[in-house]
């Protein structure tokens, strides 16, 4: 997900948005620890989603 789309989503999709990363990085991990994940890379991506919204979060709380 980029940058300009996560600024395009209103507070409640950023949340939700939130949830499903943390989601989907737990799900990550646990296929990681049992050898079942192909794409390593993807455990990386997703932490940079979640980390790409929760700046836009706290930027947009910040100037509120």
């Amino acid at each position: 997900m980029k940058a300009a789309e996560i600024r395009e989503l209103s507070a409640d999709d950023l949340q939700a948005k939130l949830k499903e990363a943390r989601a989907e990085l737990f799900n990550l991990r646990f296929q990681m620890a049992t050898s079942q994940l192909d794409n390593t890379a993807r455990v990386k991506q997703v932490k940079k989603d979640i980390a790409r919204i929760q700046t836009e979060m706290r930027a947009r709380e910040l100037s509120a």
